[in-house]
């Protein structure tokens, strides 16, 4: 089910639980929350308080227990794996705290890897992926591979890849969290603007760092499986 003119993520009731040896823990405990496009949004919370779990959730890498989440105007609590699988290649960006980037291929090929997945040949897809690498402002470090980038350009590669399917959702989990500070502050601008650069982008970044989520339009605070404030 399509919802084009909802909240970019709305999320009602969610629970998540696993099992930890003979104990149920439960991750999510009813959370309820409204995102809209266009902000950049931080959640913040102690260890264990469900933030990661709720990234996960909106990105439908994992799915809740029960509850209902529409993400990008789609309800992936009633999509099975392959649509999970395709809604997750097609309409979400991830940005990780280690980069993920495949150290034999070049900066612009590791853009473009989404898309190969999605069955389009790199070559096809070259001057999309120097695009973003321009505005990311590696434009002329395309051809350069992991291992010749420092860990600010490497992330500036995977933000360049969270976009390059042209998604509305962009989910960020520590992207600061291996960075020294100013490396990490230009990382945070760069995630800001991607926010609102009027492309109606919704940018969710989780984070431990009370400075780095300061720099957010809106920060949610995460606390036993609940929004707290």
């Amino acid at each position: 089910m399509t919802d084009p003119g909802g909240a970019a993520i709305d999320a009602v009731d969610l629970v998540r639980e696993y099992r930890m040896g003979d104990q149920t823990v439960r991750a999510l405990d009813g959370l309820t929350l409204r995102l809209d496009a266009g902000q950049f949004v931080s959640v913040v919370g102690p260890s264990g308080a469900g933030k990661s779990t709720l990234l996960h959730v909106m990105g439908a890498l994992d799915v809740p227990d029960s509850g209902r989440i529409t993400v990008d105007g789609s309800d992936i609590t009633a999509m099975d794996d392959d649509e999970l699988s395709t809604f997750r290649r097609r309409r979400v960006g991830f940005v990780f705290q280690f980069f993920n980037l495949v150290p034999t291929l070049s900066a612009w090929e590791n853009v473009a890897l989404p898309r190969l997945l999605d069955g389009t040949p790199l070559r096809r897809s070259r001057s999309d992926a120097e695009a973003l690498l321009d505005r990311v402002g590696l434009g002329h470090r395309a051809s350069h591979r992991p291992g010749e980038l420092s860990g600010g350009q490497m992330q500036r590669v995977a933000i360049a890849r969270s976009l390059i399917m042209g998604p509305r959702i962009v989910l960020a989990d520590e992207p600061t969290g291996n960075l020294d500070s100013q490396t990490g502050a230009a990382i945070l601008e760069l995630l800001g603007e991607v926010a609102r650069d009027g492309a109606g982008r919704l940018v969710v970044m989780v984070t431990h760092d009370a400075a780095a989520a300061g720099v957010a339009d809106r920060t949610l605070t995460v606390r036993d499986g609940r929004i707290e404030s």
